[in-house]
């Protein structure tokens, strides 16, 4: 028997029974019209919408790979496709699945479309977990529109899809659900004949906190939620109390405005409490902003920032560890990003601490700002363009790489600057090595000692 997506059996179960499926399964959307959030994906001719039939034809979608954080509506998409087109519907998971049974599904496709006329859709949950030679089992299918995939990805699919199937799919960017799709999403869920139908009510409150739970994640939002109707139910509550919602899902509420002051502060202490060294102070915070459903990436670009600023080159590994951290936590979101955001935490609380970088860069653009710049040196100007030598561009520079040392004594700052020492290093870390570096250099130039007074 193949595999699919939703077999039938489930489906009349869930017919005669519908609290029989999970609140998440039962309040799927049948239509991409009832689908939240990702409005930049179904937009009239979009091609999703051709996908399940509005510009069926040569012009039709090609195959899809689907690439969003969890909780996103990759598989509810393709129970969409499942149940607005007549194809026949096949699923399978890269984490049990083969070459095998890809091979075989392959093979029914086309004899399907040989014998019946009847075109197949294959979902293909995870496929980032396929190794190349399993990937490229894919091509022939793809290539040959003997099935049409849609295949669904929480990674980056330029690092984990090979380059051949990934220039034969339409490639569709998921965004994590704003606060908005959720609350929609919650209130539907709570109204509905398919949900709970109106038997209780949620609170703005618990709502608010429940929305933190959620992150981003229609799936955890609906389950939290119907945990908590259940208990409320259960005790012949009418409403969920914030109460009942802590209880049922062992998570406290937050008491965080993301978009009032204690937005603004927590993630203050944070870096405040990184640039003092005391790592469980930053911890503290960074679990604050994660508990109470502050964006990753919001958290992920206030870390860059801090090893720019408070470590510089003390330590040198800090802002590509930083940076390395935002990347991950854009490929893998919440809850898993938490671990590579603590990762980042502890490394830059700990590393030794210089803010020479800022203040150096800062008493440039004073200067600038002041209006001392003036003309750039014509022996540094450029010199590749017909008339350049007549002007005198370029004329008397002296390549550094011909000189013992590499080091050229010869002026590069306008005038107007020519004596000025923004950069003033540490001896704190790794950056000793560079203090080293700027007194050598600047002795070599003839400017050591000079200028020690910054704007």
């Amino acid at each position: 028997m193949e595999p699919d997506l939703f077999t039938a059996a489930a489906e009349d179960r869930q017919e005669k029974d519908p609290s029989s499926s999970p609140l998440a399964v039962r309040m799927r959307p049948r239509i991409l019209d009832e689908v939240v959030g990702q409005q930049h994906l179904l937009k009239p001719g979009s091609p999703l919408r051709r996908l399940v039939g509005d510009g069926a034809g040569p012009a039709g979608a090609s195959s899809v790979i689907l690439w969003g954080p969890p909780g996103t509506g990759k598989t509810t998409l393709a129970y969409v496709v499942s149940k607005a087109t007549n194809k026949r519907f096949v699923e399978l998971s890269a984490i049990t699945a083969g070459v095998k049974e890809v091979r075989a599904v392959i093979e029914s496709a086309r004899r399907a479309t040989g014998g019946f006329g009847k075109e197949t859709v294959l979902f293909l949950d995870e496929i980032h977990r396929f190794s190349k030679a399993q990937q490229d089992s894919l091509l022939p299918a793809v290539e040959n529109r003997w099935v049409t995939l849609i295949a669904a990805t929480t990674e980056n699919p330029y690092f984990s899809i090979i380059s051949p199937l990934l220039s034969r799919s339409l490639l569709l960017t998921l965004e994590s659900l704003t606060d908005d799709d959720l609350r929609d999403l919650l209130r539907r869920a709570l109204t509905d004949e398919r949900g709970l139908g109106g038997a209780v009510t949620l609170p703005e409150d618990a709502e608010a906190h429940l929305l933190r739970i959620a992150g981003g994640d229609a799936r955890r939002a609906l389950t939290a939620l119907e945990a908590a109707a259940g208990a409320a139910i259960a005790t012949g509550e009418a409403e969920i109390t914030l109460e009942t919602l802590e209880a049922t899902v062992d998570r406290a509420a937050v008491k965080y405005d993301r978009d009032g002051d204690q937005h603004y502060d927590v993630a203050s202490a944070l870096i405040k409490s990184i640039r003092g060294s005391d790592v469980d102070a930053a911890l503290h915070y960074l679990a604050r902003m994660i508990e109470a459903g502050e964006d990753p990436r919001f958290i992920a670009r206030r870390l860059m920032i801090s090893a720019s600023e408070d470590i510089g080159l003390a330590d040198p590994t800090a802002l590509p560890t930083a940076v390395a951290a935002a990347q991950a936590v854009a490929m893998i979101g919440f809850p898993e990003a938490a671990l590579t955001l603590s990762h980042a935490t502890i490394a830059l609380a700990l590393a030794p601490k210089s803010n020479a970088a800022t203040l150096a860069i800062s008493a440039a653009q004073d200067d600038v700002r002041r209006g001392l710049a003036g003309p750039v040196p014509a022996h540094l100007r450029d010199g590749h363009y017909k008339g350049a030598a007549k002007l005198g561009h370029a004329q008397g520079y002296v390549y550094p790489h011909d000189v013992q040392g590499g080091i050229a004594a010869q002026q590069y700052a306008p005038d107007a600057v020519r004596d000025r020492q923004y950069y003033t290093p540490t001896r704190y870390g790794a950056e000793a090595r560079y203090a080293d570096v700027v007194e050598r250099v600047r002795e070599r130039l003839g400017r050591a000692g000079e200028g020690t007074e910054q704007a």
